[in-house]
């Protein structure tokens, strides 16, 4: 069998769910022998040009460019998972669903200090419409597969794709699990 393909992607988070699978370290020499990355900010291939074995999500979706990229990913990848705090639960951008959007707005853009008397939200055909709230992946498609943690710790990653690829369950232990 040739090498398995993964991909991944970052939505509405900070990208240091990337930061750790950077994380693996050494253990990316041994990743590299068994994997091909396919559209990934980690290799710069901005479109799928294959069919997906597994594909890693980092972040939340705020935004309706965030809902169609997770589409289009779980439509190419026969394994999805949410990696990270804001995949899973939305994590700290989700901190303005207790706001409307409008109120989230008005904070942003007019109730600042920096604000000159510019009461102007921007809105443009090139900017992705907001949503209404952050949705954690899972309320927008199927996920297979999730590593909590902010970020997840390189061992977890390793630990998760390192099962998957030998057909195996990932099995995370608890002790790995973190908040930094």
């Amino acid at each position: 069998m040739g090498k398995k393909v993964i991909s991944t992607v970052s939505l509405a988070g900070c990208f240091g769910c990337h930061m750790s699978v950077l994380d693996i370290d050494l253990k990316l020499l041994d990743l590299v022998e068994l994997v091909e990355f396919n559209r990934s900010p980690l290799t710069d291939i901005k479109t799928f040009t294959k069919k997906v074995d597994i594909g890693l999500i980092e972040g939340g979706c705020c935004n309706a460019e965030n809902v169609e990229v997770l589409r289009e990913f779980r439509k190419n990848c026969d394994i999805l998972i949410s990696l990270g705090e804001c995949a899973v639960m939305g994590g700290l951008p989700a901190l303005r669903n207790h706001l409307s959007l409008e109120e989230c707005l008005e904070e942003a853009y007019c109730n600042v200090p920096t604000n000159k008397g510019n009461k102007i939200i921007p809105k443009h055909e090139d900017l992705p419409e907001l949503l209404d709230r952050v949705y954690p992946c899972h309320e927008v498609v199927k996920i297979d597969y999730f590593l909590p943690g902010c970020p997840p710790s390189g061992d977890v990653i390793w630990s998760a794709l390192a099962a998957l690829l030998n057909g195996d369950e990932p099995k995370i232990a608890k002790h790995l699990i973190k908040y930094d």
